[in-house]
This record gives C-alpha cells, sequence and structure tokens, in this order.
C-alpha cells in the first residue's frame, strides 16, 4: 500500500477482528487499536461492567465516541465492537474514513471462539448462546455488508493467512 490508509474491521464476535487486526497492523507496520479495549482503558474497568453499570445505550455511547475519535487518527487498524454498526453515525464515520473490512463467520465458528470468553455481555445472560448469536447476526449482517469495502470469511484459516490475504486485497486496490 503506497499510502497508509486506515483499516477498519467489522463483523460479529469470534470473527477474529482484534487477532486479525493485530497481525494486519504488524505486517503493514500500522498502529493497532481495538475500540473495546480502548473503552476498557479509559474506564478502568472491563466491559461487562460498563454494561452493568451503564447498560447496552451507555456503552453504546462511549463506544460512539471512541470510533469518531480513533477513526480521525491516520494510518491505523482499528478493530471495532460487532455492534459498533448499529448506529448509522458509526457506519458513515467508518465508511467515509478508511477502508472498511467484513471479516465474517459462521454462527458455529463464533461458538466455537466464544465458549470460554466471559468477556462477551451479550452471552451472559440465561438464554442459549446460538439463539443470542443468530438474533444478532440477523439484526446485524446486513449492516456489515452495507459499508463493507471488502468481505472476508475467516472460518477456516489461520489470523496471518487472512491478514496475508487482506494485505493483498488492498495492494489490488
Amino acid at each position: 500500500m503506497a499510502e497508509k490508509r486506515n483499516i477498519f474491521l467489522i463483523g460479529p464476535m469470534g470473527a477474529g477482528k482484534s487477532t486479525i487486526g493485530r497481525e494486519l497492523s504488524k505486517q503493514l507496520n500500522m498502529d493497532f487499536y481495538d475500540s473495546d479495549h480502548e473503552i476498557e482503558k479509559r474506564t478502568g474497568a472491563d466491559i461487562n461492567w460498563v454494561f452493568d453499570v451503564e447498560g447496552e445505550s451507555g456503552f453504546r455511547e462511549r463506544e460512539r465516541k471512541i470510533i469518531n475519535e480513533l477513526t480521525n487518527k491516520y494510518g491505523i487498524v482499528l478493530a471495532t465492537g460487532g455492534g459498533s454498526i448499529k448506529f448509522k453515525e458509526n457506519r458513515n464515520i467508518l465508511s467515509s474514513r478508511g477502508i472498511v473490512i467484513y471479516l465474517e463467520t459462521t454462527i458455529d465458528k463464533q461458538l466455537l471462539r466464544t465458549k470460554r470468553d466471559k468477556k462477551r455481555p451479550l452471552l451472559q445472560v440465561n438464554t442459549a448462546s446460538r439463539i443470542i448469536l443468530e438474533k444478532l447476526a440477523y439484526e446485524r449482517n446486513c449492516l456489515y455488508e452495507e459499508i463493507a469495502d471488502i468481505v472476508v470469511q475467516t472460518d477456516d484459516q489461520s489470523a496471518k493467512s487472512v491478514a496475508y490475504y487482506i494485505i493483498n486485497l488492498l495492494e489490488k486496490m
């Protein structure tokens, strides 16, 4: 990539946004940010606490501010939260300030990748995880597709392989 454009990774939880984002940033020598980690760093608490105390709406407002701030940087890789695309403002910001890459994955892979993760507030309820993930996919997949410049399937590849594939696609753009 002759110019270092911002790269924004979107997709559902368990798609590999953080892992692939770190690998991309390393390979491209770009700064990496994760919107969830930035929220945790700034609040001094984990995402579950923010959800418990402020509810999803409070969390989403924090997320909106972080995304707006980080996307104003130059030459970064940003892994967004799975629900960040729920709001039109976030979708507009992401699509206008960089290349948006939708990391697509199946419900089965999501279940496998998130089953031991206690930092997923939307999965910390009594409803079966599969039902929740199917509901989220129904609500969000069309929004991911709406703003994606590139769609990449992540199910059967390592983070390094996906990162190299993305870099090859970016070089052709």
